[in-house]
């Protein structure tokens, strides 16, 4: 299953932008730009969390912005910015991502105390 989206305004909901979005099983590909094209790739295996956020305009037409938190390096918190379907898209993204992770065999470890550095280790304790 893939998605394609455009990003629109927020009033009425028109597809007046130059952004879309393609969501596919494995990777998520952002398009934006008129005379500088610029393509943004996202692997699904990296998505780690998905949130979804519908402001009281986007709701009126229709709308939402869903924000995609990977350990991408050119863009940790990927924006697909009023888009229809927003919901279905980010339960999508979020099933999909663990089934790559999970095919990848890919793990995601998180630390407790908030340190990010948890994977290092001291020659001294081994």
């Amino acid at each position: 299953m893939a998605y394609k989206e455009k990003k629109r305004w927020v009033f009425f909901g028109l597809p007046l932008t130059f952004t879309t979005y393609t969501i596919e099983d494995e990777i998520i590909t952002v398009n934006s730009g008129l005379l500088k094209r610029v393509e943004n790739d996202c692997y699904m295996y990296k998505v780690v969390d998905v949130r979804l956020e519908v402001s009281l305009p986007e709701r009126i037409f229709g709308l939402g912005t869903v924000h995609c938190f990977s350990g991408d390096m050119t863009n940790p918190d990927l924006r697909l910015v009023h888009i229809k379907h927003a919901k279905e898209i980010k339960n999508f993204i979020l099933k999909q991502s663990e089934e790559e992770r999970l095919k990848r065999k890919t793990l995601n470890m998180q630390s407790l105390d908030g340190n990010p550095d948890i994977a290092q280790v001291d020659s001294c304790d081994l």
